[in-house]
């Protein structure tokens, strides 16, 4: 009761809903016990696209391909829950289970559709 209240959810755009039912779909894809550090690696390679690759060469991932910026993350918490900062994701993901991540992500496709 403390914690619902304080949150505020915004509608993804239309890039972003693209993003997140490919990131859903990136997810619903990897194996039940993947650890946070793979979980993670998907959660950027979905993120490296249009509006969210960094071309400004200042993020760069650990293999040097152009990295993710930060509006990507702060979509996924504003978006998904409901907040503007938030745990790193892969993390998060991992404790909180893939299949109730992407039960989140459907949810909030549903509630923009």
């Amino acid at each position: 009761d403390f914690v619902l209240p304080q949150k505020r959810f915004r509608e993804p755009t239309e890039g972003e809903r693209a993003a997140l039912l490919d990131l859903r779909e990136a997810l619903s894809q990897l194996p039940a016990d993947a650890t946070a550090e793979q979980i993670q690696q998907v959660v950027y390679e979905v993120g490296r696209r249009e509006p969210f690759l960094d071309k400004s060469g200042k993020v760069k991932s650990k293999d040097g391909r152009p990295g993710v910026t930060l509006d990507w993350f702060n979509m996924l918490y504003q978006v998904l829950l409901g907040q503007e900062k938030g745990p790193r994701f892969g993390s998060f993901v991992a404790v909180y289970g893939l299949n109730n991540t992407i039960e989140m992500i459907d949810g909030a496709l549903a509630r923009s559709a």
